[in-house]
């Protein structure tokens, strides 16, 4: 692995921990199927449902599963 990517990672890690989804929308809008996925899971850890709904609409079917189940609860 790159040291590039090794700091794409450590800086996807930081932002999940952080809540930060401005940062994780960034990396994954950038090509990071890694930051798209923790922005999915911390959207859902923070039930963050525009951020969901917007990935959902952009064809993310992980956003659009996690969409659902928290809003049939």
């Amino acid at each position: 692995m790159s040291a590039e990517q090794d700091a794409i990672d450590e800086r996807i890690q930081d932002a999940g921990e952080r809540g930060d989804l401005d940062e994780l929308r960034r990396l994954a809008d950038g090509g990071s199927s890694d930051a798209a996925d923790q922005l999915i899971e911390t959207a859902t850890e923070l039930g963050a449902l525009d951020e969901l709904r917007r990935l959902a609409a952009g064809g993310n079917r992980d956003a659009a599963d996690q969409l659902a189940e928290l809003t049939e609860e």
